[in-house]
């Protein structure tokens, strides 16, 4: 199920047509802003427009068997090695977690990432991915309940990996339910113990979905936490207002820039409740308030 990705010589020409698009778009609005904006610096909404960064994918089709079958993976599927088990507390947490950390540790070992033994070869990085961790396909409660169970499984397999990291020529990046969760403290004690962590909040079952200004996007981008490491302060972005989009091939993060309101709703609507504020203010502010809105002080 995972995309397909672009290629030195097919991400130019995809990426080509994606800035053929936002010229057109932008030709088109010349046409009906006003003339006073015309003039002003184009805001940036994607600096990694026109510049190949990290990688790109097709999300329009699926990656090739082939492909996948000439990568080196290991795949872990816990009901596969559950069995082969004792069902007995490791590191005092649950059977899952632990038996994850051990297979972890056993790649790690075997293929040659241990940071602390001396490297024979020149080695890639070890890209570890784990979804949906703390759900109830972990065997793990804190998604079922307000009062799990073992709250402390998930923080400790979590503090346990970042040990494993940190010695090794590994990577990690974690999916974590967080809609599920009620419980706030232990989403706290897994950002606490996150280096980065990112939230995506989908329009769709809200009321922005149908709100004009969001309509060029499909969601949004919380940035909570970013990389720390060897500093004693984190860094601070300079974009805190991040939307993603689906294109027909891409998925793209940009700066949220809403659109000026060109309507006169939003101005009839504020002389309206101007004008009732005034009524209120001339009754006085010891007086009982009859207007649709409340007095704001």
């Amino acid at each position: 199920e995972l995309p397909a990705p672009l290629l030195d010589d097919s991400y130019r020409k995809e990426l080509g047509d994606e800035a053929a698009a936002v010229k057109s778009e932008d030709f088109q609005d010349s046409m009906k802003i006003a003339w006073r904006y015309q003039n002003l610096p184009k805001m940036e909404t994607s600096p990694t427009t026109y510049t190949k960064f990290g990688h790109y994918y097709d999300v329009s089709k699926k990656m090739s068997p082939e492909l996948c079958q000439s990568v080196k993976l290991h795949s872990f599927y816990l009901p596969e090695e559950l069995p082969f088990e004792p069902k007995m507390k490791t590191w005092n947490m649950n059977s899952g977690y632990a038996r994850l950390l051990q297979s972890i540790q056993r790649i790690i070992s075997q293929e040659g990432f241990d940071g602390s033994d001396p490297q024979k070869k020149p080695r890639n990085v070890l890209r570890i991915g784990i979804q949906s961790l703390g759900s109830i396909l972990w065997g793990d409660d804190v998604c079922c309940s307000d009062a799990p169970e073992d709250p402390q499984s998930l923080t400790k397999f979590l503090y346990v990996l970042r040990g494993l990291l940190r010695k090794s020529l590994s990577a990690c990046i974690i999916t974590v339910p967080a809609h599920l969760i009620q419980n706030k403290a232990i989403m706290e004690r897994v950002t606490n113990l996150s280096d980065m962590v990112v939230g995506l909040e989908s329009f769709i079952g809200s009321e922005r979905e149908t709100n004009p200004l969001y309509k060029d996007y499909h969601g949004l981008v919380h940035v909570h936490q970013i990389p720390r490491l060897n500093s004693l302060i984190c860094d601070v972005s300079d974009t805190k207002d991040l939307a993603f989009r689906l294109k027909r091939k891409q998925f793209t993060i940009e700066r949220l820039h809403l659109p000026p309101d060109l309507s006169d709703t939003v101005s009839r609507a504020s002389k309206q409740d101007l004008a009732g504020s005034a009524k209120l203010l001339s009754s006085g502010c010891g007086a009982m308030a009859i207007g649709k809105k409340h007095l704001d002080f």
